[in-house]
């Protein structure tokens, strides 16, 4: 069971929680007003780096959805943020990734591009990947630059069906390197621990709403965090109830979510 009560902020996943292609989902907007209103604060976690922030925003917000750039969190921007507590400004890095991993970690000048002697090797999903970018991060990662992944995620859905996501570049350099990358997004803990300073709430009052046992739950499991899964998305309530990773609570979808809410807080 979920203690509302104790609930100060809220970590949504996107895809499969607040919209599925480009349709909103039921009880979006509802949601968030109710959150406003008992100024809870709120943010969007995504493994996808493919897209800015403010790329985001502009998505969410043709479906009707109100979600200001500052509250999108990716991968890419988790993974900035946890370079950025171990390694100097000046850091160099070799970049596998496209705009969203790009702006994450150059738009201020902190990390620096280098594609001949890095400290780093930052890789997430790239669209545009050539044999010659695997294997110039190969060449760097075996001469002793650091292994960074933005996510395991193996498939990226598109619009045509699932593609390789940034877990399949990973595969691939795993392969050639023999090394483990350091792995930030979900379901590592690093992302939602990010998000929770972000926020400036303690993991234990932040709830996790998704759609995807095998990234959000499990995540928000190993952060410490509550979790409730919404089944507007990919897993479902027997898989939820049979495996071995269970959310703190199950709901159909975001208004069965606030209803209970509602009535645990009334």
């Amino acid at each position: 069971m979920i203690s509302f009560p104790t609930i100060q902020a809220v970590l949504f996943d996107m895809d499969g929680v607040l919209y599925r292609g480009k349709q909103m989902l039921a009880g979006v907007p509802e949601l968030l007003a109710f959150l406003a209103e008992r100024r809870i604060s709120y943010a969007c976690i995504t493994n996808n780096a493919s897209l800015t922030p403010a790329q985001y925003e502009a998505k969410l917000a043709a479906m009707g959805i109100s979600m200001p750039a500052e509250r999108v969190l990716t991968s890419a921007i988790a993974t900035s943020r946890a370079l950025r507590a171990s390694y100097p400004r000046g850091t160099r890095v070799y970049i596998v990734g496209m705009a969203g991993l790009r702006e994450a970690l150059l738009h201020d000048g902190y990390f620096v591009e280098d594609d001949t002697a890095p400290e780093l090797v930052v890789q997430g999903a790239d669209f545009a990947l050539t044999y010659a970018t695997l294997r110039t991060a190969t060449l760097l990662i075996r001469a002793g630059a650091r292994y960074v992944a933005t996510n395991p995620d193996r498939t990226f859905p598109a619009e045509e069906g699932l593609i390789p996501g940034a877990g399949a570049i990973m595969a691939a350099l795993v392969a050639a390197t023999d090394s483990q990358p350091l792995v930030i997004g979900k379901p590592a803990p690093t992302m939602f621990q990010v998000a929770a300073e972000l926020l400036a709430t303690p993991p234990a009052a932040v709830l996790v709403v998704g759609d995807r046992l095998d990234t959000d739950i499990a995540g928000a499991t190993a952060a410490g965090m509550p979790s409730v899964l919404v089944l507007t998305g990919v897993s479902t309530r027997a898989e939820a109830e049979a495996g071995p990773t269970r959310p703190t609570a199950i709901y159909a979808d975001l208004p069965a979510l606030l209803a209970a809410w509602r009535a645990a807080t009334a």
